[in-house]
């Protein structure tokens, strides 16, 4: 256990020096830990597998595009795009997982909706929508960044594909995660970073599915 709580923190790490900078370049949060510090950005197990992440990856990404579509209603350009950018390149990311799964895992469990960990939205407009969309999205995509990290440095990718689709993933939702902090800075002066997720391999955790080898 000590052991991948060590991995998760340094992948954590790489997560939070890519992003957790305010301005001036003056760092806003603080190191990553094995302790529990984001309970309501959702709980991923453990990536053991290239099954396991696949599996977990999609309903994650199903997640983030129910919230996403609610960008529609939102009064700011940027904001809207943002959303539509999610939404397309999410779904596209998802037919191409389900696809994956259906041909190298077809004795497997297909992913099940999991508990969301994004607030319902739809009763929300202005400000409010676009705030707590920015503050719930940005953990979100840490731990969808966290996940594709950890596949790539343990090395549990069975299939090249998978491997660039884990590192596109971690590059694009990190770029995506620096463009919504700028915005939570700008349009409603925040300071630090929204919590972190508990990553895998903190207390409680449990292993997820391995899937075959």
């Amino acid at each position: 256990m000590k052991r991948r709580c060590t991995k998760t923190a340094m992948a954590a790490g790489a997560v939070l020096a890519a992003v957790a900078v305010g301005p001036g370049g003056t760092a806003t949060a603080q190191g990553p830990s094995c302790q529990p510090t984001c309970p309501g950005a959702g709980q991923p197990h453990p990536v053991t597998s290239e099954y396991d992440y696949l599996s977990q990856m999609v309903p994650h990404h199903e997640d983030a595009i129910t919230a996403a579509r609610q960008l529609r209603r939102s009064e700011r350009p940027e904001m809207r795009q943002l959303g539509q950018s999610i939404v397309t390149t999410q779904t596209a990311e998802v037919g191409k997982m389900k696809g994956w799964l259906e041909r190298w895992y077809p004795r497997s469990p297909a992913p099940s909706p999991r508990e969301t960990t994004m607030p319902d939205l739809s009763g929300l407009s202005g400000d409010q929508l676009d705030q707590t969309f920015l503050r719930h999205m940005i953990p979100h995509h840490m731990m969808a960044i966290m996940m594709s990290q950890q596949l790539l440095m343990h090395g549990e990718a069975r299939h090249a594909e998978v491997a660039g689709f884990a590192r596109k993933v971690r590059d694009d939702q990190r770029a995506e995660v620096r463009t919504m902090w700028r915005y939570l800075t700008q349009w409603f002066g925040e300071q630090s970073l929204p919590c972190f997720p508990r990553g895998p391999g903190m207390p409680g955790m449990t292993p997820g599915p391995r899937g075959p080898h």
